[in-house]
């Protein structure tokens, strides 16, 4: 692999092959020609969201044991993290909704479990869109759809969903792969804009599994992809496995960036580090309440992250951000930056 080849080939803006990307996932994350292609990642999140990077911000609606069991997940049954159920009201969920919005954040998640019941969540979608300002993008991070659910969602208030196909899917976890992708096509087809993401990432994860996913994300014209590492639940069989180090992360964050088309304006990474806004990464996350990551109930006393906080690192990472509604869900691309 020529690297000065592999730059030309970005900025001309050609596809890559799956071949290619698995030789540039193979370099070592300390070489030269790594960082040259975090430099090109970051030089097309520049180009494509006019150095208008965005900060989104998740709260959710319930805390429960999951029967879905992914490995990963504190939420899972097997983990045995959290063993009762807790949900909030109507007005917590509103409360919170409305401290992200105040927050400054581009677009306002709600997150459930895969067995919250449907009805509640419909409604809780209602009043919390009620609750924001019409511009206020609103987003689930919700189980699997049939085309008919998923325009009840739309029609309820959400403006797109979160939705992955993760690695390993249907082996790491009890969630079959092709449901995964079942559901993602029912969003679009009911008219809510996907993000998406390559994710989670561990250390036993191969290239070739890594750029099939970055070509798959890209083959859904999502409002963004991205890449996010593993964060390991201690005491879990998962735990075992490792975590991925922040280079090696900043460098498939960047490479996933290189696989995108430019139609894809967003490159998310998870949890939020400025490595990876240098490499590229022009999304990050703040959380609030309940986090499959974390094991205390409030995350925000845990390993999440605020909007300032998030904003703050964009900044650090000489990056500017976008104040306003989410440019990525409503799929309009901002001017070059300058």
């Amino acid at each position: 692999m020529n690297i000065q080849d592999i730059i030309k080939q970005s900025k001309n803006a050609e596809p890559f092959s799956k071949a290619q990307l698995c030789d540039m996932l193979a370099l070592s994350p300390q070489s030269p020609e790594s960082y040259l292609l975090m430099a090109e990642a970051k030089r097309i999140s520049r180009e494509v969201t006019g150095d208008k990077l965005e900060v989104h911000g998740q709260f959710a609606l319930n805390l429960a044991p999951c029967p879905k069991n992914c490995m990963y997940c504190s939420f899972a049954v097997k983990n045995k993290i959290f063993t009762k159920v807790t949900e909030l009201t109507i007005q917590e969920a509103i409360d919170s909704a409305q401290v992200l919005e105040a927050a400054g954040c581009n677009a306002v998640y709600m997150m459930v479990t895969a067995n919250y019941k449907f009805g509640k969540l419909l409604e809780m979608t209602q009043e919390v869109r009620a609750s924001l300002k019409p511009d206020t993008i609103l987003i689930g991070n919700v189980p699997d759809q049939d085309t008919k659910t998923a325009r009840q969602l739309k029609d309820a208030g959400l403006n797109g969903v979160y939705h992955a196909l993760r690695l390993r899917e249907g082996i790491d976890t009890g969630l079959d792969p092709e449901a995964r992708k079942a559901s993602m096509r029912a969003f679009q087809e009911a008219g809510l804009v996907v993000g998406t993401c390559v994710e989670p990432v561990g250390p036993e994860h191969n290239n070739e599994e890594i750029a099939d996913l970055i070509l798959y994300t890209g083959s859904l014209d999502p409002a963004y992809s991205g890449a996010a590492r593993r964060i390991p639940i201690p005491g879990t069989e998962m735990f075992a496995r490792g975590t991925i180090s922040e280079l090696r992360m900043a460098q498939i964050v960047a490479i996933t960036r290189l696989g995108l088309p430019r139609t894809v304006l967003g490159n998310c990474t998870h949890e939020p580090y400025s490595l990876g806004a240098a490499a590229g990464a022009s999304l990050l996350w703040a959380e609030i309440g309940a986090n499959p990551r974390d094991i205390k109930e409030k995350t925000e006393e845990g390993r999440g992250f605020t909007p300032k906080r998030c904003t703050e690192i964009f900044i650090d990472a000489d990056c500017g951000v976008l104040e306003g509604p989410s440019a990525y869900y409503s799929k309009s691309p901002l001017p070059e930056a300058k």
